[in-house]
């Protein structure tokens, strides 16, 4: 096996890394797991995830922790409503979408981030994941390289692979090519489900989608709770430093929100009024859909480290757990005659298949910011029922 006597480094422990972890210890890889947060228990932030069945439910096929998913998911998660500004509903699939489905083309199973990265967490060999490593940088030495960590720590690995994220400081050492503002903002908070009563009320544990007045506000419930929800619109890309607003201070934002969004109903406001402070303002980037770059023998990226796309179709987690799914498999068989032309044959089919979904997602995110997004968004849903 091409791997077989290689010490092998994935710098970031969220998804993508740790799915690819797992997959490489089942082939008995020498693998070590870089990750920046201090320990296990620390609080891992954002929405849920849904699992897509070509993607990230074939990933944790493969890995052997599918049947530990159907344990841990959360049946009825990925039920939605679509509303108008008014908070009227005009598409459920409450009583038409079974909570269970597992192999069904449109099944989207979600799952907290949390839970995930736990399961995830057990699944590895003990002491895989090395915590408190922030990455700083690295070197190239003897044929791979020395990374070096904030705390003052380094190590050597004769491949490197980067699963740090959008904003990931190993990609720099691969190409030179950046992210691309897309030009929506999502306003992210999180509120109790006891703070927000009305809001509670209409969820039941699922998703919605507002559109209205090239506007969006879209939540979801965790597993806690709690509805974590973004105001997304249509904004300048240094629009949380030219706003003026201070995101610690919720009347500020609520403000703010009450003169954006004036044409929605006022039960949209119990949000705002009552999130958990800091919001989050996300600008949305994409990678360019025509990426490319010289592969080395002994470095290579995954997940949005490669290709942040924008979340308008819920392909990134997905799509990041495919890359190490698929980066596993060139790997450890024996197609491939060295590591540079497996990771090669890696990067090309991966780069394809992102660039075909961060087009998708893109345009996705002008037809859920447009006049007419309530009309395109209802007729996509009504499309998926019926086929």
């Amino acid at each position: 096996m091409l791997i077989d006597n290689t010490s092998i480094a994935i710098v970031g422990g969220g998804p993508a890394g740790l799915t690819l972890a797992r997959l490489l210890q089942l082939k008995n890889a020498n693998v070590k797991v870089y990750e920046r947060d201090p320990n296990k228990n620390a609080r891992v932030q954002g929405s849920p995830l849904d699992m897509h069945e070509n993607s990230g439910l074939a990933a944790l096929r493969k890995a052997d922790l599918l049947e530990e998913f159907k344990k841990t998911f959360r049946p009825g998660a990925d039920k939605t409503l679509i509303m108008n500004e008014q908070a009227e509903i005009f598409f459920s699939d409450h009583e038409l979408k079974p909570e269970e489905d597992f192999g069904a083309e449109h099944f989207r199973p979600e799952i907290d981030r949390g839970p995930l990265r736990n399961m995830l967490l057990e699944s590895l060999h003990p002491e895989t994941v090395v915590w408190d490593s922030h990455f700083l940088s690295m070197e190239a030495r003897q044929g791979g390289w020395i990374l070096h960590f904030k705390n003052g720590t380094s190590a050597y690995a004769d491949l490197v692979i980067a699963a740090d994220g959008a904003h990931s400081k190993i990609r720099p050492y691969l190409t030179e090519m950046k992210p691309i503002y897309s030009g929506i903002i999502m306003l992210e908070g999180n509120v109790s489900k006891e703070a927000a009563p009305h809001i509670d009320a209409l969820i039941k544990g699922g998703k919605i989608m507002a559109f209205g007045n090239s506007k969006n506000i879209l939540l979801g419930q965790k597993g806690n709770g709690d509805l974590g929800f973004y105001a997304s619109f249509k904004a300048d890309e240094n629009w949380s430093v030219h706003s003026g607003l201070d995101f610690s201070d919720k009347m500020q934002v609520l403000k703010w929100f009450k003169i954006e969004y004036s044409e929605w109903n006022s039960i949209w406001d119990e949000l705002f009024e009552n999130a958990q402070t800091p919001f989050i303002p996300r600008p949305i980037y994409s990678m360019p859909l025509n990426q490319s770059w010289e592969t080395k023998p002994n470095l290579t990226l995954l997940g949005d480290a490669a290709h942040v796309m924008p979340p308008f179709a819920g392909e990134g987690a997905n799509m990041a757990m495919l890359d190490s799914l698929e980066l596993s498999e060139c790997l450890t068989n024996h197609t491939y005659s060295t590591l540079q032309e497996a990771i090669s044959a890696y990067e090309i089919k991966m780069r394809k298949r992102a660039g075909i979904a961060t087009q998708e997602s893109l345009e996705n995110g002008e037809r859920m910011h447009s006049e007419k997004a309530l009309v395109s968004m209802l007729k996509f849903f009504n499309g998926h029922i019926t086929s």
